[in-house]
């Protein structure tokens, strides 16, 4: 007889290699076969809902781990929320208007825009727009993330637009939408206006001068032979100067410099002085800013007036005090201006070049004209200083190109009317991180209002008329009809139709006796496209509500998605959109860096899921503090994918380890187990509670960490270690080894659940090798439920000193085998001198102590003061380890004198003599 035939061994075809790149993608068949989605929100129908809104990632290129990072997250919550107890439909969503898209088309797709009309162009946008839209949804199919991929909302579909109309239309209707001519962020190189999200800082090198404006009227207070000194890093805004202004508090001194008198605040004289090499000054006077309101200086260049003003804006962090003011180039030149009733004088086109108005330098690029305007203020002596610095700069963040302030006539959302409900909304909401709430508060509280008109072609058109008068027209009527047009027609019938073929049928408004109508031509911002998805996705479907659970997104979208959202919404009902919103950091390198192809530092989740598979990826995201930057790296992912072995290994093992066990026949009460399997038990109801919480406040990566050491150590290198002895030894029926089956079942089941959300291809392929259960699929389960067990307490703290004590054993028993004492553990014989408390729990401990020491010798030697000096001593006991007596069983491999005893079988002991016996020869 071979008595290797005779252990019963794991048996599974649950594999040990993950082979995960190629067998996620017939997982991945399998769920759109079955259409898993449908399933799962089939089975959870009429569950109380949860609702994920997905912020809309842009069409276009290929996804990065950004998109990976952003999208597992929310992957990972919407599968366990729909495991337990919620019906949670997910939505996937992408933005698709603006500038990038066309771009694309212009530029890489080398399309003519002047050879088409606007409605063309905007279809070869759309077109496009899909292209990326089935790219991106396969990558992101790729990655394991379910949700309804057929039915997607994208910004362009008709019914999307239709319901972003009404949101304008209920701004509009309550007055919160007007039009205006006012500076903001232009961008010369899309030749748009942009909204505050739309900008990005980078370093710039910029001139630097001081100019000197002579007084023209010292209005009864100066004498009229004074300068005032500006400072300005855009010298080409000079031209639109129309005043300085002056903080009313602050104290100005006039000072005598080689028989010049300047004015300055007095408390940046020295840092003036210092500036422009003044040697020696002479203050002649002080006064209050407040004091010089209204006095008259000379404009430099054009010898025309320029008002000195009081403005609050006015700081003493640097310059003069004495602030340049273009009313046409700042929102507090603007400010300061109307108050003063200035005239809004921009002299820059949509291009970024001079105008005629700024005469001498007509034609010029803004940032050209800088050098022959510093030249001219040099020529007619008004320039003091020239100098050159690098500062923080706002850049067009799609093209990477400086803006300007620029005053147009634009369309603007009027925040400061509802700011207050804004900042009791973001007191409403759940922030987590929670410093979220302080950063969109203070967000809200200092933003001006929203500019959410652009000068482009692709994007929804504002649905804006204007009578004869020029009076714009928004009307109840006019608002339903233009919905109704888009939903049936989609927006391109805007740029298709004349005004009058887009008005309801008889029309006609007082400002147009005659009835000619013009429409507006600028789109809305693409913010106000996302922004309005709580009406257009979350009021439009059926299967979602308004408000939403959660909004995740990237730590970005503070002052982008979560703002416009919260304002659109607020505006037309008052309240946030969101009951909750999360954020994450950004993807970085190993090293800390930003991911950039330049430096070659990228890290492409295609090319990861092809090396090492979409839930390795998976695994990642829920080991990292994705709420601060993460780092990611090949090493980082080999550190991931080893984790990851060692769990497969723990499923394979449980699986092997259940090939003879039916739970319904083979399953032992928990009243009838052995302590140490009962405490096993109560370590995994304790794993359920730990695993189950941290996915309620979104704590992954305590899942990954959690689950990682239940296999590991509670598991490995405990239970499942001892367990061996009795699942490979004993025979199929023994009690001991179906108590530990029953253990392993239960396990099994429980980390399979445990670990979908995260691992949803592992998972499903694990699930398929259980073959007690009926379900096709871990997705169609619910969450394990941890149990009320009797003894918890006690039992735990009993056996948590014991494994405490286990460690104390398996520490002697490694330096007996670096000292050569010993070979394998088995080999071993301990005796134990325990203090009291010891060798109380050593005797409450009924079951085989040599066998959970895995070793073939045990005994008590005495008390802890008995001890030889040999024995190597610890807190609660000595132990002195020596070579086992007795022979090796050829079964077991266990050391003992009794194997021989029996003449059947003289290789093996009588343990293992009496199974075969039993067993194998009957």
């Amino acid at each position: 007889m071979e008595y290797k035939d005779t252990l019963l061994m794991p048996k599974t075809d649950f594999p040990m290699r993950g082979n995960l790149p190629n067998r996620e993608p017939q997982v991945q068949q399998i769920w759109n076969e079955t259409d898993i989605y449908k399933k799962v929100q089939e089975r959870t129908k009429g569950r109380p809902l949860f609702i994920l809104h997905d912020g809309p990632p842009y069409a276009n290129g290929d996804i990065h781990m950004g998109h990976a990072l952003n999208k597992i997250l929310k992957d990972i919550i919407v599968r366990f929320k729909s495991m337990d107890g919620y019906c949670a439909p997910y939505v996937p969503g992408w933005d698709t208007h603006g500038l990038p898209i066309e771009t694309a088309l212009t530029k890489n797709k080398k399309i003519n825009r002047k050879e088409m009309s606007v409605a063309e162009f905007r279809k070869l946008c759309e077109e496009y727009a899909y292209e990326q839209i089935n790219n991106q949804r396969e990558q992101f199919k790729r990655l394991g993330v379910r949700g309804d991929w057929d039915n997607p909302y994208i910004t362009l579909k008709p019914e999307y637009e239709a319901q972003q109309i009404k949101v304008f239309g209920d701004m509009a209707k309550k007055g919160y939408i007007y039009k205006g001519k006012k500076p903001v962020y232009w961008s010369p190189s899309s030749e748009s206006a942009l909204a505050e999200a739309e900008i990005e800082y980078q370093d710039k090198r910029s001139a630097s001068i001081y100019v000197a404006f002579d007084v023209k009227d010292g209005r009864g207070v100066l004498e009229g032979d004074e300068k005032f000194i500006i400072w300005t890093t855009t010298p080409w805004t000079i031209p639109a100067n129309l005043g300085i202004s002056l903080h009313p508090n602050l104290e100005y001194s006039v000072v005598s410099v080689d028989g010049t008198k300047y004015i300055v605040a007095s408390e940046l004289l020295e840092a003036v002085s210092k500036e422009l090499d003044w040697k020696e000054t002479t203050t002649v006077n002080t006064y209050k800013g407040s004091e010089l309101d209204r006095v008259v200086a000379v404009h430099p260049l054009y010898k025309r007036d320029s008002l000195v003003m009081n403005g609050e804006h006015v700081t003493t962090e640097a310059g003069t005090g004495c602030v340049h003011t273009a009313p046409g180039h700042g929102e507090d030149d603007f400010i300061v201006g109307q108050q003063y009733g200035l005239d809004v004088l921009c002299p820059v086109d949509e291009k970024g070049h001079m105008t005629k108005e700024a005469v001498g330098f007509e034609g010029l690029f803004y940032d050209e004209a800088n050098k022959p305007i510093t030249e001219k203020l040099q020529e007619v002596g008004a320039l003091l200083k020239l100098s050159f610095i690098t500062h923080s700069y706002p850049h067009d963040w799609r093209t990477k190109k400086p803006t300007i302030f620029r005053a147009t006539a634009q369309w603007f959302a009027s925040i400061k009317d509802f700011r207050s409900e804004l900042m009791d909304a973001v007191k409403e909401t759940k922030w987590v991180p929670a410093w979220g709430e302080t950063r969109l508060f203070n967000m809200v509280r200092d933003r001006g209002d929203w500019c959410i008109s652009r000068q482009r072609a692709w994007g929804v058109p504002i649905p804006v008329f204007y009578g004869e008068n020029g009076e714009p027209i928004i009307t109840d009527e006019t608002i339903d009809h233009v919905s109704n047009l888009f939903r049936q027609h989609g927006s391109n019938i805007w740029f298709e139709k004349e005004a009058k073929d887009l008005l309801p049928e008889g029309f006609t408004h007082e400002t147009s006796p005659n009835g000619v109508f013009t429409k507006e031509t600028d789109i809305m911002d693409v913010w106000f496209d996302s922004g309005s998805s709580h009406q257009s996705v979350l009021v439009e479907r059926d299967d979602l509500q308004r408000p939403a659970d959660l909004y995740l997104e990237g730590s970005d979208q503070y002052r982008g998605w979560f703002n416009s959202s919260l304002s659109t919404a607020v505006a037309v009902t008052g309240k946030a959109p969101y009951k909750g919103v999360l954020s994450h950091g950004f993807a970085l390198d190993g090293n800390g860096r930003k991911m950039s192809k330049s430096l070659g530092n990228v890290v492409i989740p295609a090319k990861v899921m092809n090396q090492l598979g979409a839930d390795i990826l998976r695994l990642w995201v829920a080991s990292v503090d994705y709420q601060s930057d993460v780092r990611v790296s090949d090493n980082i992912l080999k550190q991931v994918a080893e984790v990851y072995r060692k769990i497969r290994n723990t499923f394979r093992f449980l699986l092997g380890n259940l090939a003879d066990f039916d739970p319904k026949k083979d399953a032992i009460e928990y009243s009838e187990l052995r302590e140490v399997d009962q405490y096993m038990l109560v370590k995994l109801n304790k794993l359920i509670d730990k695993v189950k919480h941290s996915y309620n406040h979104y704590e992954f990566a305590a899942i990954y960490h959690n689950v990682h050491n239940f296999c590991t150590i509670e598991l490995s290198s405990f239970y499942l270690d001892f367990a061996k002895d009795v699942l490979y030894i004993e025979a199929a029926d023994n009690k001991e080894r179906r108590a530990i089956q029953t253990v392993l079942y239960e396990a099994l089941l429980t980390l399979t659940k445990l670990v979908a959300p995260i691992l949803p291809h592992t998972s499903d392929e694990v699930w398929t090798y259980i073959e007690s259960v009926e379900e096709e699929s871990v997705q169609l389960v619910d969450m394990p439920q941890s149990k009320q067990l009797a003894n918890v307490d006690e039992l735990e703290s009993k056996w948590d000193a014991f494994m405490e004590l286990r460690d104390d054993v398996l520490k002697a028993l490694e330096v007996a085998r670096n000292e050569k004492v010993i070979g394998k553990s088995l080999a071993a014989s301990i005796k134990l001198y325990p203090n009291d408390s010891a060798k109380q729990l050593l005797e409450s401990v009924s079951e085989n102590l040599q066998q959970l020491f895995i070793v073939s010798g045990f005994s008590i030697g005495g008390t802890f003061d008995e001890a030889p000096e040999n024995a190597q001593a610890f807190d609660q006991v000595k132990i002195v380890v020596a070579s086992a007596e007795g022979e090796t069983c050829e079964r077991c491999w266990v050391v003992s004198t009794t194997v021989g005893t029996d003449s059947n079988h003289p290789s093996l002991c009588s343990r293992c003599a009496d199974v075969v016996e039993e067993s194998y020869t009957k």
